[in-house]
């Protein structure tokens, strides 16, 4: 394997703490592999005496399989390739079998026994609600960041607006509630591990004995509590080597932490940096412009990307006006080219994976979803259509009706409810309602109007009929309603239902409709095992990853990049949108020979701007 003198350098560093900074492309795992191989061919340094450290199972399981691949006879004990939860956990089990405690880890969605039911029976316990899907995702990241930080609820509370009622209640109790039973999330891994080898000096030397040399790849994701961590076993010899590429720092939310790597000379004195600059994936046209791109930021090591690759073709710029069009110059291009596998559609958000599934799928194009952390299927809103449909269908169910009824004109009160229950089933919940006793003029007329609408709704095609239940029975109100109550964006409510209409658009009725929608919930889950097909992914997710040609979609302002970074640099905060910058960075340095990048002009029926990343790259172009 030929290798670049910068990767030759950094390779031979024997001794002392040292940073590589490497640019997308550079081979930052290649050097990780041939250093371990040299400590224990050329220094005889045992393999045991090697901790290498990763930040997902997927890239440990590679790094372990190419260095098998390269130098799997060196030895017969194996090379210790860990990602950090997995290693603190196990500074856990051997603290606890000491100390006979019995910890139970509370992340298996499973068991009745995970994190996710504990935190909502503590809010509705606090708040006397349920809390919804979209906060108890946001509850979680944010506990999440603050035991990443190392901060107080207090700390967090005073940069961050997150819209969790009694947030802080809700976290000590669920603190106090896993300390009590024992209980770990993954979260706790790392502050219960640092507690530990900062209190148990005896366990803490073991692995200091054990883990003589400490590798450390992906070092921008590291966290506080992660580097705390490593910067603990690794004192006082400072045996550490730390891969990283401060652009491509992109996990914020999750509490990572790239200025730590600006902090690395005042931390170890006698420590030394690397450049690995030259970029060996992608052509002089995308390196170019991405350098270019990323440098529009002001917290970064100054570092000149370069390729001795070749020009190929420009990156295109492609301007469409609707969703539909940009599916479309999707499909056309991607069946022009006919290389499912080495191609990639890369997104922002999940969200925008439910348009492209439905266009690739109804045009029999294979896809491989890179992670299927898509809630779209089980939304309180496609639960919310499915029963205005069933209800239209039967309208005797009551309890469909009850799931709906405040979310529809009609005026319905929950007396009126309580009494319709009391009557014959067999009768449609309308004519029960006309029933009520002490009613007047308005009520009937609203009554009546309801039955005529729901006896409309059953004879409509779903795409039709999504349409008038959110127009004639006012379920956009409620929406309206929903954004003021729980924090919701009319926009992002809107994103979905106009998905929802466009899975529905070639159905003919409901049980078709129905079926679609858990055909395609099928095909998502399953997609992990389609071999031939284009690659569907986060930008987050396909991090580490190329593909010959990427497109990159959606790219609207308030989407890409989002409408938090958007308001924050407005106030003068400059990081969140930074971070934007950086992912959008990494998307485009996920292209090896083509890359194309997709803008609108309109969405959800309303005219949008396009990124601001899209018209700096103009500017650059230019």
């Amino acid at each position: 394997m030929n290798l670049s003198k910068e990767q030759i350098d950094a390779i031979h560093h024997m001794k002392g703490p040292a940073l590589v900074l490497a640019v997308p492309g550079a081979g930052k795992t290649t050097v990780l592999i041939h250093r371990t191989a040299n400590l224990i061919l050329n220094h005889h340094i045992g393999p045991e005496r090697i901790l290498s450290i990763t930040f997902s199972r997927a890239s440990a399981r590679d790094m372990k399989g190419r260095f098998n691949k390269l130098y799997g006879d060196i030895s017969d004990i194996p090379v210790h390739f860990s990602t950090i939860h997995s290693f603190t956990y196990g500074v856990i089990r051997e603290y606890a079998y000491k100390n006979r405690i019995r910890y139970t880890l509370i992340e298996d969605n499973k068991r009745d026994l995970n994190k996710y039911n504990i935190l909502k029976r503590i809010y509705f316990s606090i708040n006397n609600e349920y809390i919804t899907d979209e906060k108890l995702e946001t509850l979680i990241n944010s506990i999440g960041y603050i035991k990443n930080m190392l901060i107080t609820p207090e700390e967090f509370l005073s940069q961050y607006k997150i819209g969790i009622s009694n947030f802080k209640e809700v976290y000590r109790s669920y603190e106090n509630y896993k300390r009590t039973n024992y209980l770990l999330d993954f979260d706790d891994m790392l502050t219960l591990s640092l507690e530990i080898l900062n209190k148990d000096k005896h366990l803490l030397n073991k692995y200091r004995s054990r883990y003589q040399y400490i590798q450390v790849d992906e070092g921008q994701d590291t966290s506080k509590a992660q580097m705390e961590i490593i910067k603990t076993l690794a004192h006082p010899k400072n045996n550490l080597f730390i891969v990283a590429d401060d652009d491509q720092s992109i996990y914020g939310f999750r509490g990572a932490y790239p200025k730590g790597l600006f902090e690395f000379n005042k931390i170890y004195k006698d420590g030394r940096v690397f450049y690995m600059e030259q970029n060996y994936r992608s052509t002089k046209n995308i390196v170019s412009l991405s350098n270019k791109f990323i440098k529009q930021n002001s917290l970064r090591y100054n570092k000149d990307i370069f390729t001795k690759n070749d020009f190929l073709e420009p990156i295109n710029i492609i301007k469409v006006n609707t969703l539909e069009e940009q599916y479309e110059f999707l499909l056309d291009d991607i069946n022009s080219r006919g290389d499912y596998v080495n191609s990639a559609i890369l997104y922002r958000n999940n969200i925008s994976a439910i348009g492209v599934i439905e266009y690739l799928d109804r045009h029999s194009i294979p896809f491989y979803m890179r992670d299927n952390k898509i809630s779209f299927y089980n939304h309180w809103m496609v639960e919310d259509i499915l029963c205005f449909f069933q209800l239209a269908q039967n309208p005797s169910d009551i309890e469909t009706f009850e799931k709906i009824y405040f979310k529809m004109k009609g005026f319905t009160s929950k007396k009126q409810l309580n009494y319709i229950k009391t009557l014959n089933y067999k009768q449609s919940v309308f004519d029960r309602l006309l029933k009520c006793p002490g009613i007047n003029q308005f009520y009937k007329q609203n009554f009546l109007e309801l039955k005529l609408d729901f006896k409309k709704l059953s004879k409509l095609p779903p795409y039709d009929g999504i349409s008038y239940i959110e127009k004639d029975l006012k379920y956009e109100d409620y929406l309206r309603e929903s954004c003021m109550k729980f924090g919701h964006t009319l926009d992002a409510l809107k994103t979905i239902l106009n998905y929802i209409k466009m899975i529905a658009f070639r159905t003919e009725n409901f049980n078709e409709f129905i079926g679609r929608l858990k055909y395609l919930e099928y095909i998502s889950i399953k997609s992990k095992d389609v071999k031939n097909g284009i690659t569907l992914s986060t930008i987050h997710s396909a991090k580490g990853l190329e593909f010959e040609r990427v497109y990159i979609i959606d790219l609207i302002d308030g989407d890409f990049p989002n409408t938090t970074s958007i308001d924050d640099f407005l106030k003068g905060n400059v990081e969140t949108l930074e971070e934007e910058r950086r992912l959008f960075y990494v998307g485009m340095t996920r292209a090896k020979k083509h890359l194309s990048l997709i803008t609108l002009n309109n969405k959800n029926g309303k005219e949008v701007n396009p990124s601001r990343f899209i018209i700096e790259l103009e500017g650059l172009i230019s």
